[in-house]
């Protein structure tokens, strides 16, 4: 039986390592928005690695598996209800990180390639209009302020972010002969994770410094009242042969 039981253990093990080391599946948008207005199509590619000749991919859409079967979930006609977090898996990865897709309703939407953005790095916003509608005099703005003016629509490009450019952003224009604006969008600039650590490696946390500080000058403060004991007993007239003699009060 124990002769049985070896190779099947061994198997299990190998399954459970190879199913450990799988990588999770990517979920890409085409366009790259995450952000659309409704009746925008859209594309959503699972990439990931597939068993030999089997090509079926699994799709999640809030949670609940979907009949979709195939690497692509294409959405024709957005709707409000297409809005919510999409998760795919190929027969050889993991499931994939939640990619979250918004469907608005409105005239003008503003689109960031993304809301969370390292210093340094660039700043993608577009003004983006209901099936593909003209827009003139397009202005961006940042906090309620005038950022940048087109004539003629354009995307708005900060090609290296500083903590200052984070905001509150919206877009507006004239679409026929209304004036149209698009709801705000949060962008957050940060610095880069991968610098603070290193810094911090260098230099240790303020409440480090300040314990480190106060402990050394209360051993400087004891050191210096020690010998200043010392030497007053030292020139007493009680000091005799290294000890200390006491008297009675007279």
């Amino acid at each position: 039986m124990w002769q049985l039981l070896r190779p099947a253990a061994l198997l299990l093990l190998v399954s459970a390592d190879t199913r450990a080391d799988l990588s999770k599946a990517v979920v890409l948008l085409d366009p790259q928005w995450d952000r659309v207005l409704r009746n925008d199509s859209v594309t959503l590619t699972c990439q990931g690695a597939y068993p030999v000749e089997d090509n079926s991919t699994k799709w999640w859409h809030n949670g609940t598996l979907t009949s979709k079967q195939t690497s692509s979930y294409f959405i024709a006609d957005a709707q409000v209800e297409d809005s919510g977090k999409y998760k795919c898996q190929t027969g050889l990865s993991a499931p994939s990180d939640p990619v979250k897709l918004e469907v608005h309703v409105g005239w003008l939407l503003l689109q960031p390639t993304q809301r969370v953005v390292n210093a340094g790095e660039p700043i993608q916003l577009k003004c983006h209009s209901w099936k593909k509608t003209p827009v003139v005099k397009v202005q961006y703005f940042q906090n309620g302020r005038g950022k940048k003016f087109f004539h003629w629509n354009s995307d708005f490009r900060i090609p290296k972010a500083k903590l200052e450019d984070s905001g509150s952003y919206f877009c507006r224009g004239i679409i026929g002969t209304k004036n149209e604006s698009s709801e705000s969008v949060q962008i957050t600039v940060v610095q880069d994770l991968e610098t603070l650590q290193t810094v911090s490696s260098f230099f240790p946390p303020w409440h480090q410094i300040t314990f480190c500080l106060v402990m050394g000058l209360l051993f400087a403060v004891d050191t210096g009242l020690y010998f200043s004991v010392q030497r007053d007993l030292r020139n007493s007239k009680e000091w005799r042969d290294g000890k200390v003699t006491w008297s009675k009060d007279p």
